[in-house]
């Protein structure tokens, strides 16, 4: 009885790693995780977006794991990247062993829909609406989905790779106004 105490004791205490945090979401969704890294130590994975709720609700319930703070949520998009052009970015931050991890879910910029973390995370909430707003994605299930910095007649989203950067042929502006060409004093 002592024994199986003590290694309990272990199990529990020991020092949680990218290692082991992998091991575990690989034992329970298989090869549905994918896309492993540890840029600067910081573990990245990610999952198909119709997974993300129970990817997310396992590194939260894990009593070895615990995922609990939600610190931050973004989206990237890569217009390249046909069926996979918006990428939703979820990181994760471990309070007890101080890890934090990178998770990624993928979606098509016509069919922008990732489930809602606003009822894991009640942080998510304004989160999304800001990623919504700015880049369409349809968190489904939210709340309170609508526009929360730019004006509800916007009907395109200013972050996505949708529009040509400045015409470099202008003559009308003058770049040492810009910070480009001319000494720096």
């Amino acid at each position: 009885m002592i024994e199986c105490s003590v290694a309990a004791f272990d199990f529990y205490n020991m020092s949680l790693t990218n290692e082991i945090i992998k091991q575990k979401l690989v034992e329970k969704f298989g090869e549905s995780v994918t896309s492993f890294e540890e840029p600067y130590g910081l573990l990245s994975f990610e999952a198909p977006k119709d997974m993300n709720l129970k990817v997310m609700q396992f590194l939260y319930d894990d009593e070895q794991l615990q995922f609990r703070f939600l610190t931050d949520l973004c989206a990237v998009h890569y217009p390249d990247n046909k069926g996979r052009e918006l990428a939703v970015v979820y990181m994760l931050h471990n309070l007890n062993n101080n890890i934090r991890l990178r998770f990624k879910v993928f979606t098509d910029v016509n069919q922008p829909d990732v489930f809602t973390a606003s009822r894991l995370f009640e942080s998510a909430n304004w989160m999304e609406r800001e990623t919504y707003d700015f880049f369409g994605v349809n968190f489904v299930g939210h709340p309170n989905l609508k526009r929360i910095l730019n004006v509800d007649e916007m009907d395109y989203f200013p972050l996505r790779k949708e529009y040509p950067l400045e015409d470099q042929t202008r003559v009308d502006k003058d770049d040492e106004m810009f910070g480009r060409g001319g000494t720096i004093v």
